[in-house]
């Protein structure tokens, strides 16, 4: 390749020391009148240092307003002291437009209102923080939506929507964001507030007679649109899904002068909304979901125009290597097996006001698709069937940011977009351009709008490397346009595209554009730098030349992340996934506070902040990392819903077991990370200890010496089942393996005593061991204590840890050396073995063993006892699973045994229980621990009629009901004995 064009620029990092003159009194002024809260604090700006994209600014501080008044005194604060200002909604943005070196006003935490839909006109206003699930949920019980529906429609703003000009899968139905806004309640840098909208030619008179600040800029409006009309008419790419550049188009001559759609992905360098009145449109109440397969994704593109003349309501396009992608990452496995054959694939969804009706349009479609070409392969879904397909294409933006031996794939050309008549071309063009640079990526994205997006194993941290990425972005860009383009389809300009623009549209239209930010925005303190007069797509890098992060020895290897933690935390790319809140486990503490300090994100931000040492300082003693970490659960929920696997719970662990390194700890940590012991010692006095441990005096003192909180009740030991006649019983048929010589038979299976289901729940260990029995085996035990450690890691006692485990291996030899499986009763202690026993003893041949042996009872039944039969319970079962059975292992055996009892079996989406071993006990920790118990769990609890049976296999969930609920749940192995419902 010939040398480049251009030279390096500034990174992130070159910057990260720049202070705002002044920033102090600013921050005081602003403390003095916010509502809200105002944070200029240091982990504050590093949490909003970045978005989605490869960009990195360190904000001047954030402002979380409560409401309009909260934002009027900011920007008036802000203005007097010649401050920046950037809105912010859920901070997903791929092209930087949601980072930068300003005042970030955050709205997502309290300007979130709803209004009600106007039935008259189907329409319905919003505060910018509203997130767009909510907003079609409430449009969808009269049978509307907003059409716009981004992959992140769970958690993305419609400010951002607005700001973005958002589009997603149903804009083919519905038209993009700015096809669907009607009027805008704005406010302006130097303090005015306008409402706009469309506009008539007598309006416009009346506004431009009135005169003030509202008619100079329409009057500028109006002169822009006069004198550029007609390059907008020759330049603007007549396509489905032009969003580069600001909206002049929407000004021309004959049209409704709509200044509110004119604002439309201005990407908040224009004005500040305060409200949007949104058109709603008819949602099909019926869905039906065709899937398309193709030899490869370019035969797919071709035949995109002629499948578009069907009524199509969505038509998405996903390629082998996204699907490589999740295998790699073990993401979506079996869903993955309902695409047809092909390497190639479109998904195709109809929609009508019947089922009926819809399932006609695509067994008509699917007929009309055979005929096109041979090799060509439909599939019909079922509604069950196309929700895991659709949940395939939402989780590509995340699943192909990091994946296993491929590295880091990163934005930058993943939003452009072409006639749909030219994608097939265009993405040859662009798959040979990417051979020429040695790039590779997947492609997926719009096709029925010819939207696609891709991510580019792009070197961001050479120099050589970052000027290949700047000039692959300006051939591409020639591509693009070449085929009749846009250089954004969806994502918007930013940073990573605003230079590219003057190619895109010339001269004239610049200057048009520079004129249109400088009518609303004249001193260019609303998000500078963005669109107009922006900086270069290689310029305030997060990554860089002169990236050189602190890498600091670990307990854990951190193998996927080549050891080190701060690539572990550069997995996160900023999707977001962990602020959803209406499903799911992740991110248990973000539904409860609402924190992006609290959320995956959030961390993992703050953990790669830590490791660049620029703005959080002290490294591992760094009390707001810790702070944030605090109000983790450790629920491993983001291992497997974060599409990039981050795993906050053992980030956590090393980072705490390094933070009180050479220091003395809090009782709490040894009362409850060394619980193994003290339970073992009190099961030999159970009696005693309870009735000690409930004496009003000494309770009240332990609760205090622990941090305990009042309304908690300490759990009652009990005497170990390994200590019971059952177990000691040398006739028994299950003897203990004390002998090492012992050769176990093809029958035995090894029942893991873990500490809570031994020294507080024996019952449970009795119940298996009769079920192993039951299903023909002979039945192992331990000789001594044992314990995997699991409550250690939730204080970073990680040297301990390593003890413990090694001492299970020693006490297992004979069983791995069989090949015995091994029953584990409690999901977290399954967890340790299958999950953090080979990232701390990563180079111990046994420790793989042990992780491929460790078995839950329900995967051994299925895996081993196929002739096992479960005992016919008629009734109901409302099931909630444990955290780490849901991340690490799966419900699906447990939900097999479940529904072979002939019950009526409900699995809860009820993510974490709140409990999460000691945290529901901490007192600073109880209100966090009860608004989760409340969001789902106990209320079904507490619903439930009185013969339904609760299976909840995880003794922290267990606690978690019976200390708020009448209900005592069950184990599985419990409910296996049972002969009848109660």
């Amino acid at each position: 390749m010939s040398a480049s064009a251009f030279t390096i620029l500034p990174s992130s990092h070159a910057r990260a020391h720049d202070t705002f003159p002044g920033v102090d009194t600013l921050a005081s002024e602003l403390a003095s009148v916010i509502r809200g809260e105002v944070r200029f604090d240091a982990a504050s700006r590093a949490l909003y240092a970045t978005d989605a994209s490869n960009y990195r600014h360190i904000p001047i501080g954030l402002v979380i307003p409560r409401d309009e008044q909260d934002v009027m005194a900011t920007v008036d604060l802000c203005r007097k002291h010649n401050a920046p200002i950037l809105t912010r909604g859920a901070g997903t943005s791929l092209a930087g437009q949601a980072c930068n070196a300003a005042v970030i006003l955050d709205f997502s935490k309290y300007m979130n209102a709803i209004g009600e839909v106007d039935l008259a006109s189907n329409t319905l206003r919003v505060q910018p923080g509203a997130i767009l699930d909510r907003v079609r949920e409430k449009a969808e019980l009269h049978n509307l939506t907003f059409a716009p529906d981004p992959a992140t429609h769970s958690r993305c703003t419609l400010g951002g929507m607005i700001g973005n000009n958002s589009c997603g899968v149903h804009a083919l139905m519905g038209g993009k964001t700015v096809d669907n806004i009607v009027a805008l309640d704005l406010l302006l840098y130097d303090g005015t507030r306008v409402t706009v909208g469309a506009t008539t030619e007598a309006e416009l008179a009346t506004i431009l007679a009135a005169g003030g600040r509202k008619a100079e800029i329409y009057a500028e409006l109006k002169r822009i649109r006069d004198t550029y009309a007609d390059h907008v008419l020759t330049k603007f790419p007549r396509i489905p899904r032009r969003v580069s550049g600001f909206n002049l188009d929407e000004l021309l001559p004959g049209g409704d002068f709509n200044v509110a759609r004119a604002l439309v992905g201005s990407e908040g360098t224009c004005a500040i909304i305060l409200s949007a009145t949104l058109q709603l449109v008819r949602s099909p109440q019926f869905r039906t979901l065709v899937g398309v397969g193709f030899q490869d994704i370019f035969i797919a593109a071709d035949f995109v125009p002629q499948l578009l003349t069907h009524p199509l309501i969505g038509l998405e396009g996903v390629d082998s290597l996204l699907l490589e992608a999740l295998r790699r990452k073990q993401k979506s496995l079996s869903s993955l097996e309902l695409l047809p054959s092909g390497e190639g694939f479109l998904l195709c969804e109809f929609g009508a006001d019947t089922q009926t009706a819809s399932d006609a349009l695509a067994d008509a479609f699917s007929q009309f698709v055979t005929t096109l070409a041979t090799n060509v392969n439909p599939r019909i879904y079922t509604s069950s069937e196309a929700k895991r397909v659709w949940h395939i294409r939402e989780s590509a933006l995340g699943a192909t940011a990091f994946v296993p031996g491929k590295g880091t794939g990163w934005e930058g050309w993943e939003d452009a977009a072409v006639d749909p008549v030219q994608l097939g071309s265009y993405l040859r063009a662009i798959y040979a351009l990417m051979n020429e640079f040695g790039y590779q990526s997947p492609m997926y994205g719009h096709f029925g709008q010819g939207c696609v997006h891709m991510r580019h194993n792009f070197d961001l941290e050479t120099a050589p490397g970052i000027l290949k990425f700047r000039d692959f972005m300006d051939r591409a860009t020639d591509i693009a346009l070449a085929h009749g383009g846009s250089i954004s389809g969806e994502h918007g300009d930013g940073q990573a595209r605003g230079a590219l623009l003057p190619k895109m549209f010339g001269p004239e239209l610049m200057h048009a554009f520079r004129d249109f930010k400088r009518a609303w925005d004249p001193d260019n303190k609303l998000n500078p730098n963005k669109l107009i007069d922006a900086h270069q797509p290689h310029e305030d890098l997060r990554l860089g030349a002169d990236y050189a992060p602190w890498k600091p020895a670990t307990h854990f290897a951190f193998a996927e992340d080549n050891g080190s933690l701060a690539s572990a935390a550069l997995r996160c790319v900023g999707v977001g996934a962990c602020r959803k809140t209406d499903a799911g486990t992740m991110c248990p503490s973000f539904m409860a506070t609402g924190e992006e300090l609290h959320s995956t994100r959030g961390r993992a931000h703050l953990l790669w902040e830590l490791m660049q040492g620029e703005v959080l300082p002290n490294q591992w003693r760094n009390e707001q990392v810790k702070e944030s970490l605090d109000l983790c659960l450790a629920c491993k929920a983001c291992k497997s819903e974060c599409p990039v696997s981050v795993d906050m719970a053992t980030y956590k662990a090393e980072f705490l077991a390094h933070h009180y390194e050479g220091r003395p700890r809090p009782l709490a940590h040894y009362a409850f990370g060394r619980i193994d012991v003290w339970a073992r010692i009190a099961s030999y006095f159970p009696t005693l200890v309870n009735t000690i441990n409930a004496t009003p005096g000494i309770s009240h003192l332990a609760k205090s010496l622990l941090h305990i909180h009042p309304n908690r009740t300490l759990p009652k030991f009990a005497r170990a089942f390994t200590r019971s006649k059952e177990a000691l019983n040398p006739g028994h048929p299950s003897p203990k393996v004390d002998d090492l010589h012992l050769r176990p038979t093809a029958k035995s299976v090894f029942l893991w005593a873990d500490t809570f289901n031994n020294y507080f729940h024996p019952s449970t260990m009795q119940a298996a061991h009769g079920v192993l029995q039951e299903a023909g085996f002979e039945v192992q035990l331990p000789t001594k204590h044992l314990c995997c450690g699991r409550p250690l890691y939730d204080f970073g006692l990680l040297e301990t840890a390593k003890e413990y485990l090694l001492r299970v291996l020693d006490a297992l030899a004979p069983q791995l050396a069989a090949g015995t499986p091994i029953v584990v009763l409690e999901p977290s202690c399954a967890s340790v073995f299958r999950d953090e026993l080979c990232n701390l003893l990563p180079n111990d041949p046994r420790a793989k063993k042990l992780r491929e042996q460790t078995l839950l009872l329900s995967e051994f039944l299925i895996k081993h006892a196929p002739h096992y039969t479960p005992p016919q319970l008629n009734g109901n079962i409302i099931v909630h699973g444990h955290c780490h059975h849901r991340a690490t292992m799966s419900m699906d055996d447990e939900m097999t045994l479940l529904r072979a009892t002939g019950a009526n079996v409900t699995l809860l989406d009820s993510g974490c229980c709140g409990m999460a071993g000691p945290f529901g006990f901490e007192k600073d920790k109880y209100e966090v621990s009860q608004t989760l118990g409340n969001r789902v769990l106990l209320p079904a609890v507490r619903n439930a009629s009185t013969n339904t049976l609760i299976v909840s296999d995880g003794f922290s969930c267990s606690e978690q009901i019976t200390q708020n609920t009448s209900a005592r749940p069950l184990h599985l192995a419990e409910l296996l004995t049972k002969k009848a419902m109660p």
